[in-house]
């Protein structure tokens, strides 16, 4: 499973107005409030939210990924911000966060949610992929760079 596949462009958002990190986590939820994959919100919103307090997803790099795993979806649900402003996420290295992918897999599928997370992680990694998102200024292109750079990787199932 590729990340280009199960993140579209509506999940994107290329100027996220939120100034803390509670506010950017609400934000990217809230581009699921009418997905029919969500079958209970609060319920996803809680698990986010439970997982952020036992510690930071702000992995370093200016990237943070939180996740959670519920059964309250039918299916993988994956957003992603770039932030106008970096803030503080209480990020590992301490450095302000300026973009956020979201991931919420099922509790059922720890292998695809660790697989996902591991991609993503592997990609934040790469000077040149943040290089190419911090200088994106639209949903198509932040879409179009997960495109791009997801072809150095191999298939993931």
């Amino acid at each position: 499973m590729k990340i280009s596949e199960i993140l579209t462009q509506e999940f994107i958002i290329s100027d996220m107005q939120s100034d803390s990190k509670d506010a950017a986590i609400t934000e990217l939820l809230n581009l699921f409030k009418d997905d029919a994959r969500v079958k209970d919100m609060e319920l996803v919103q809680n698990a986010v939210f439970e997982r952020e307090s036992i510690m930071s997803t702000g992995v370093g790099k200016g990237f943070a990924i939180p996740h959670a795993k519920t059964n309250a979806i039918n299916d993988i649900i994956v957003a992603f911000g770039k932030l106008k402003e970096p803030i503080d996420f209480k990020s590992l290295d301490e450095q302000p966060v300026s973009f956020i992918f979201l991931l919420v897999g099922k509790e059922s599928h720890v292998g695809p949610h660790i697989k996902l997370l591991s991609r993503i992680s592997r990609m934040m990694n790469k000077d040149e992929f943040r290089d190419s998102l911090l200088s994106a200024s639209t949903s198509e292109d932040i879409y179009n760079i997960f495109v791009e750079e997801e072809k150095n990787y191999l298939e993931i199932n």
